[in-house]
């Protein structure tokens, strides 16, 4: 029996992407058919390299391209190229995706998320970057060991361009970078935005895949500027169970879905979830409430993206500067199953709603 390549696409086009719901070869996903004898090879392009299901879609694809001939030897290989609806912006024109990490209230681990998201979206092979967005209170420099740093400023066809710090493979940007660490620096909010503007528009950010944004707590002109600089793909909310979070996680939410800004969630992360002592791996104490932050996605029929627990290697981490999912830790598999789901809600967010537009805000 002789095979060809338009009998291996035929087979493959019983197999659907389980998140895009359309089948991989109209999804133009297939790629590079080799076909040797018996053996046949083919690359699957995934929408991202954090892909939390690619093991089901290649043992799929060995399953589909095996009922041609149950004796083939089948080579399913894959590789990413990160979707994104952003490629005909101006402005950030490298960047696929400006991802928002937002808190209603401050405390509730926000940053920590971020550094942990960042790193484990880089480890699976993503190229990220971070903006500390938190003017006031910049604490990106401490969680990467980089406070003494100070990025380089260069000019470029006439412009002073900013070229950010890198550590553990993410590219860095913070205000901690520009001010000394010990003086209190006061911002009015128009200081504030315009710092932020300046991260974005004077940064040589170069090709990302996902920039993150360490948001400020609550709501504020920060937040505002953000929407009003650069079309945001999505928005993580993070919160604790406790009550008091969560009633201002949900006014942040709330206010990324007003009409007038209306960008969209990304989904729910539930920060010291529960509280596991290293002595009691298999112990989970439920300190702060239990599934606050699961009702909250539920309520506003957004995605649940997982739980963080509350484990003392986290915070030591923190303060070594050296994020916790860079540790062979088990806890630290909860943030690397984070950031497949972010990037699984990225992938569904650009497959099936239109651009983020800049807003327009009407005085």
């Amino acid at each position: 029996m002789n095979i060809t390549n338009e009998d291996i696409l035929k087979a493959l086009g019983t197999v659907e992407e389980p998140d895009l719901k359309k089948d991989l070869v109209s999804l133009n996903m297939i790629k590079d058919i080799k076909i040797e004898g018996k053996k046949v090879s083919f690359t699957v392009v995934l929408t991202t390299p954090a892909c939390p299901l690619k093991e089901l879609i290649r043992n799929r694809c060995t399953e589909a391209v095996k009922k041609i001939d149950n004796t083939l030897d089948v080579e399913v290989n894959l590789t990413a190229d990160v979707t994104s609806i952003r490629n005909s912006q101006p402005q950030l024109p490298g960047v696929k995706n400006i991802i928002a990490v937002a808190s209603g209230k401050g405390g509730v681990g926000k940053s920590t998320v971020t550094c942990n998201l960042a790193v484990a979206l880089s480890r699976a092979g993503a190229k990220v970057g971070i903006i500390d967005a938190d003017i006031s209170g910049p604490s990106i420099p401490v969680m990467f060991d980089v406070e003494d740093a100070h990025p380089n400023i260069v000019e470029e066809n006439g412009k002073t361009v900013i070229i950010p710090i890198l550590q553990y493979g993410i590219k860095l940007i913070s205000i901690g970078f520009l001010a000394p660490a010990e003086a209190a620096v006061v911002w009015r909010g128009p200081m504030a935005s315009s710092a932020l503007r300046q991260f974005l528009g004077d940064v040589e950010w170069g090709d990302l895949d996902y920039l993150l944004i360490d948001l400020p707590p609550g709501t504020s002109d920060i937040h505002l500027s953000l929407v009003q600089t650069v079309p945001v793909t999505g928005v993580v909310i993070v919160t604790t169970p406790q009550k008091v979070a969560l009633a201002d996680a949900r006014k942040g939410l709330s206010m990324f879905k007003q009409p007038q800004i209306n960008v969209p969630i990304l989904g729910v992360v539930e920060n010291m979830a529960y509280f596991t002592p290293a002595e009691l791996p298999d112990n989970k104490y439920y300190i702060f409430g239990e599934k606050g932050g699961r009702q909250l996605a539920e309520e506003n029929e957004v995605a649940f993206l997982g739980e963080i627990p509350l484990v003392q290697g986290i915070r030591e981490s923190g303060d070594a500067g050296k994020p916790f999912v860079m540790s062979d830790s088990v806890t630290a598999e909860a943030f690397k199953s984070l950031a497949e789901n972010v990037a699984q809600q990225v992938a569904i967010r650009n497959a099936n709603y239109t651009p983020t537009q800049k807003v327009e805000i009407k005085r």
